[in-house]
């Protein structure tokens, strides 16, 4: 496996920063982390341009279909076991009754949330309890921060797009 260097380009405005990432991905550079001490439209629009379709949403269809599930067996059951009758209509019935589909939504809702936060979670790897060796303080005040992953013998030509694009500091 080819050894890789982490080189970290400090900028002090967001044109700087997005002419950076754009020259970056560019020459292909993929494997970026980018620190803002704000939310950036434009700089969020450049590294998540070309990512795949998060599959967070798998885990909340997931959920949802798990609480359709689980409310339709809870109803049923409960209508079996002690013969609730509504509206003269059979205890399980197709189409499902209206009393069913009020707890059948709310339990895919919950089962869809409580999804969505553990897919979240596993997909983000989080907890973290390491900082990233590339952070800086001063990205939480008043500076933007990118960092390139790249293969050691890229390290000069990384360097060189990042103080060509405006850096204000460029270390490993």
């Amino acid at each position: 496996m080819p050894a890789t260097t982490e080189i970290l380009g400090v900028f002090a405005h967001v044109d700087t920063t997005v002419r950076a990432l754009e020259e970056l991905r560019a020459k292909g550079y993929h494997d970026l982390s980018v620190y803002t001490p704000v939310p950036v439209h434009e700089i969020e629009d450049v590294v998540e341009r070309d990512r795949p379709v998060s599959t967070v949403r798998l885990f909340t269809l997931l959920g949802g279909l798990a609480g359709l599930a689980s409310g339709w067996i809870i109803t049923a059951w409960s209508s079996l076991k002690w013969g609730i009758v509504v509206g003269g209509k059979p205890a399980i019935g197709f189409p499902v009754s209206p009393p069913y589909v009020v707890i059948m939504f709310e339990l895919m809702i919950l089962f869809g949330g409580i999804a969505t936060v553990i897919g979240m979670v596993m997909l983000g790897r989080l907890p973290s309890f390491r900082r990233s060796a590339s952070y800086d303080p001063r990205f939480t005040n008043d500076r933007f921060g990118v960092a390139v992953h790249c293969a050691t013998e890229r390290a000069a030509s990384v360097r060189d797009i990042l103080r060509a694009a405006g850096a204000e500091e460029v270390r490993a």
